[in-house]
């Protein structure tokens, strides 16, 4: 792990150690979707608002413990991103104003020009390399890479939860010492969407 990485969403959400969270969907018809973060004693730390709630397809809204909105995150518009080579999710934070300010930018491959390009997330800031999207996501088993290989978080399923339950609805995510979490989980937020997840309508 790259023990200078900084902050990208607020030092708040970076830990010294590894983390490891929790991630349960929420079932659409009940409570409108979208996803619920917790640690390792069960409280919880971050949630996920999709269309069900939100009531606009291709928003998501990540949240803290407390519901405080900590990243919009929208999808370009359609019309340009027909001729392009990706499309293009935008995740921007809240200031204390409530104004928005441009985080990051996750490019998602559009599937009519190539279906083995990696996704990849850009921040707005000169002071950060990039970062990708390593795996599978639909099993719940990938990993997210800055730009010089070192891990950043990883995704899966313990095998005793695929006993009782199916991963897509019930997964973990590991969070490497000094890593920003809530970019972290923003961007989970926009895989889980792409996938066809609790996030959509």
């Amino acid at each position: 792990m790259n023990n200078m990485m900084k902050p990208i969403v607020s030092k708040v959400y970076c830990s010294p150690s590894e983390v490891v969270l929790t991630v349960r969907r929420r079932p659409n018809v009940v409570t409108g979707g979208g996803f619920v973060v917790a640690d390792c004693s069960q409280r919880v730390v971050f949630w996920v608002d999709g269309c069900g709630i939100l009531g606009k397809k291709e928003e998501l809204i990540l949240r803290d413990g407390v519901g405080n909105a900590l990243l919009l995150i929208r999808r370009k518009g359609e019309i340009v991103e027909a001729l392009s080579l990706t499309r293009q999710w935008k995740g921007y934070s809240y200031d204390y104003l409530g104004s928005h300010h441009h985080v990051f930018t996750l490019k998602e491959p559009n599937s009519c020009f190539s279906s083995n390009t990696p996704i990849r997330i850009s921040l707005n800031s000169s002071s950060y390399g990039n970062f990708k999207i390593n795996g599978d996501f639909p099993n719940r088993s990938c990993s997210i890479v800055d730009s010089t290989g070192h891990l950043i978080a990883q995704v899966g399923v313990k095998e005793e939860v695929e006993q009782v339950m199916t991963g897509r609805d019930f997964y973990h995510v590991k969070i490497m010492e000094g890593a920003d979490q809530a970019f972290v989980l923003g961007v989970i937020a926009v895989l889980d969407y792409i996938y066809d997840g609790s996030t959509r309508c």
